[in-house]
């Protein structure tokens, strides 16, 4: 099964100054693309945190995404920390420089020493160019390295999406009206006899407006397990326990 981690830097968003936008959305991009997101680390504009949560992520993960902690500020410390993390440092990138110095020119405007700082990236990196984007992806090894602003996140996100594609998820999933208490021992069976499929359960304080008390979903990369496992569900259920079965 192919990994990813995501790690979110920004003290805005510890302190709540700044709601995270690109957390869910980058939960929904990869269940979509088969790729299970097994960890969301959210730290502060630290160096030696940055460096410290990149490394372990991307020991642990197939991929690793970043947000945030990239521009021309002071607090803007990504890039260096993803260099640290690899044991590099950051170095001006010619291409990356004359992006920038193009853009200022365009406008007819002089360039502020502070936005080349926007060139800077680990050494050793790669710059990950498509037609949706004007700016380059700058991939660390595993380790993509995205904007905090959300809307330029996912438009980065979006151009770079299909080399991370995997194996599908497939889902099903029962809705019930009794309580966890009660279905427990259906549940126990059916992991038990399906390691290989993910059950969760997901009750409700109070029942819907339909009835049911607890979703029940069952996933895997496999079809015929995952069906398997939702037809003995099912069965040890019984049709008065049973909602709606999607």
């Amino acid at each position: 099964m192919t990994t990813a981690g995501l790690v979110v830097i920004g003290d805005e968003i510890l302190s709540g100054k700044v709601a995270d936008a690109n957390s869910p959305f980058l939960i929904a991009e990869l269940r979509s693309l088969g790729v299970s997101l097994r960890e969301i680390a959210v730290i502060p504009d630290a160096l030696d945190e940055i460096a410290d949560v990149v490394r372990r992520q991307a020991d642990r993960y197939d991929h690793v995404f970043t947000s945030g902690g990239i521009g021309p500020t002071h607090d803007d410390v990504t890039m260096e920390g993803v260099a640290r993390a690899f044991g590099t440092r950051v170095e001006r990138h010619p291409e990356l420089t004359a992006m920038v110095r193009a853009h200022y020119e365009r406008r007819g405007l002089p360039v502020p020493e502070r936005s080349l700082r926007l060139a800077d990236i680990p050494v050793g990196a790669t710059l990950l160019y498509s037609e949706q984007i004007v700016w380059p992806v700058v991939a660390m090894r595993n380790v993509y390295i995205l904007p905090g602003i959300p809307e330029i996140f996912q438009r980065k996100f979006l151009a770079i999406r299909e080399r991370f594609r995997s194996v599908p998820f497939h889902l099903r999933q029962v809705l019930v009206r009794d309580e966890e208490s009660i279905i427990a021992p259906h549940l126990d069976a059916v992991a038990g006899g399906f390691p290989d499929v993910a059950l969760g359960s997901y009750p409700r304080w109070t029942p819907a407006e339909d009835g049911h008390r607890v979703k029940l979903t069952l996933e895997g990369k496999e079809p015929a397990r995952v069906e398997q496992a939702f037809q003995e569900l099912v069965r040890l259920l019984g049709s008065d326990c049973i909602v709606r079965q999607e």
